[in-house]
């Protein structure tokens, strides 16, 4: 079994550190003073498992891998930092709050700390809410040349975990249970199928840059099938 070392927590904390240092620099500008701390402050609340600051890391990772599919790399990357910055699960009277909700209030947040052109801060709002339907989502207009293109790339790196090995998939969906520990095992199964099913019948729409396609369809499909027979066992013996 690996077992981490200090040297290799820090590299890897120093290679987290350049990466999101170099990608909000492009955007840094373009935020009031308190941006960055509003950002910091909500990844890290304590009911955050999967939807925290390590999701944006690896956002960020698999933009820089694919920064030369990017229009407007600096866009994709502000709609990474902020798609997630309000992520409540829990409604206050006690039922799950529905994501549509938290998409809103993330994209309402960013425009009340942006400073961005009017058609960049639309351009990135746009692809915030789209995460709240990745499959069916469509751009409402091309707010800039190669916007499209820039859309379906943000999406396709807000999925990439899917594609996950196994032992990271399932992982995710353990810190996932964890933002959901209210809701009654039997529900929240269910509610996992549902997702996994809804994502599997997205096919070839589930990734929609071809270059994304070829690298994580197949790897999504395995996970796919393995994670609903596993999700049908364990709802079959609650």
């Amino acid at each position: 079994m690996f077992v981490a070392t200090k040297q290799s927590v820090d590299r890897q904390a120093r290679m987290t550190e350049a990466i999101v240092t170099r990608y909000w620099r492009l955007i840094e500008s373009r935020h009031d003073a308190r941006a960055f701390a509003v950002l910091k402050a909500a990844y890290g609340e304590p009911h955050r498992g999967y939807h925290a600051f390590g999701h944006i890391v690896d956002l960020l990772q698999q933009l820089d891998r694919f920064s030369g599919l990017a229009t407007r790399i600096d866009l994709v990357a502000a709609a990474i930092f902020w798609h997630d910055a309000v992520y409540v699960a829990r409604a206050p009277d006690g039922a799950v709050r529905p994501d549509i909700e938290n998409v809103r209030d993330s994209a309402a947040l960013f425009a009340r700390h942006a400073a961005f052109e009017k058609t960049d801060k639309d351009a990135v709002i746009e692809m915030i809410l789209a995460t709240s339907d990745h499959v069916e989502a469509k751009p409402a207009r091309q707010h800039y040349p190669g916007f499209s293109g820039d859309f379906e790339l943000f999406l396709d790196l807000d999925l990439s975990s899917l594609a996950a090995p196994w032992p990271a998939f399932v992982e995710n969906l353990d810190k996932i249970r964890f933002e959901y520990a209210f809701v009654p095992e039997v529900l929240f199964l269910r509610g996992r199928l549902e997702m996994i099913e809804r994502f599997a019948r997205g096919g070839e729409r589930l990734f929609r840059r071809e270059e994304t396609r070829a690298l994580w369809s197949a790897a999504a499909r395995a996970n796919f099938v393995r994670s609903a027979e596993d999700l049908r066992a364990r709802l079959g013996v609650l």
